[in-house]
């Protein structure tokens, strides 16, 4: 983990160096010119200092979870995101939620009735799942259940994120962040399973008298489970870039909207702790599924 978090944080840095304008030259926007105000700005926050130098103090304070301040309002980015990170695990996890609740269940009936209608039309949903864009599937929630049946409020209330009103608000956007992964989660969850009841140890499990439900419930959902894990914590990369968008259309207040606007100001401090929060969860996401592997599968161990 240490070398890719390593080269996670030098790609970010980078990447973030290679927008075009200065963020000097949009805060001067707002600022009336002074002589020398340029150069204060640029040595208050070091980029009058070689790339490297920039580089060097950026991670040495990142380590320690300091990213500095915004350029734009001047106050802490570690507080800004921290005030915003619940919502946005909260959208999250509920999207994964349901990825997982929809797409497992699915998977194991399709895998059971192979070959018939229920795989046939199991089929048919994987596919629009994962052909319907997010963003047209959340305006398209908005207009019917926010709009037109007004079971939903289009703008999410100002009220604490574990609050009755905001779960309520967040069903929406959970669906359209969790539909594509658990179409995903659900094709590859059938094919795992139909390709463990094809295995020797089933028909022997069968023929000691042991329920179809023991079986499969036991023995091959569990074996099936090593490939799930590995799409699922794939899913969670889907899942947090997917949630920039949810969020926007939505008016979510959450990180990834932050994030946006970061990118509209050329607010590189904010850019940059936002870029680099997203890429360690899924790098410790995929840490975890490695993880998993050796519970789910004993003989990974050996």
């Amino acid at each position: 983990m240490i070398p890719v978090l390593f080269g996670v944080s030098i790609l970010t840095f980078s990447l973030t160096k290679m927008l075009p304008g200065s963020p000097v030259d949009y805060i001067l926007q707002f600022q009336e010119t002074t002589p020398g105000l340029r150069e204060q700005l640029e040595a208050q926050y070091n980029l009058n200092e070689p790339v490297y130098v920039q580089y060097w103090l950026w991670l040495r304070d990142a380590m320690v979870l300091d990213f500095g301040d915004s350029l734009i309002s001047d106050r802490s980015v570690s507080g800004a995101i921290l005030r915003r990170l619940p919502k946005t695990l909260l959208l999250g996890g509920g999207g994964f939620l349901i990825a997982v609740t929809i797409g497992i269940p699915l998977g194991v009936l399709a895998a059971v009735n192979n070959g018939n209608t229920i795989d046939e039309a199991s089929r048919v949903g994987a596919l629009l799942g994962i052909a319907t864009p997010n963003f047209w599937l959340g305006l398209m929630l908005l207009l019917v259940f926010s709009v037109q049946l007004g079971w939903f409020r289009v703008i999410p209330p100002d009220m604490p994120t574990l609050s009755l009103p905001m779960l309520k608000f967040v069903i929406l956007p959970a669906i359209t962040l969790g539909t594509a992964s658990s179409a995903l989660i659900m094709r590859l969850t059938r094919s795992s399973m139909v390709e463990e009841l094809n295995k020797d140890y089933v028909r022997t499990a069968k023929a000691k008298g042991l329920s179809e439900r023991t079986v499969i419930v036991k023995h091959v959902l569990r074996n099936s489970m090593v490939s799930v894990v590995t799409v699922a914590a794939i899913q969670v990369a889907f899942i947090v870039n997917g949630s920039v968008v949810i969020e926007q259309v939505f008016s979510w207040p959450g990180v990834g909207r932050m994030l946006i606007q970061a990118i509209t100001q050329r607010d590189l401090p904010v850019l940059q702790a936002i870029v680099l929060m997203i890429a360690v969860t899924i790098v410790f996401v995929n840490l975890i599924a490695d993880l998993l592997y050796s519970w789910l599968d004993p003989r990974i161990r050996y």
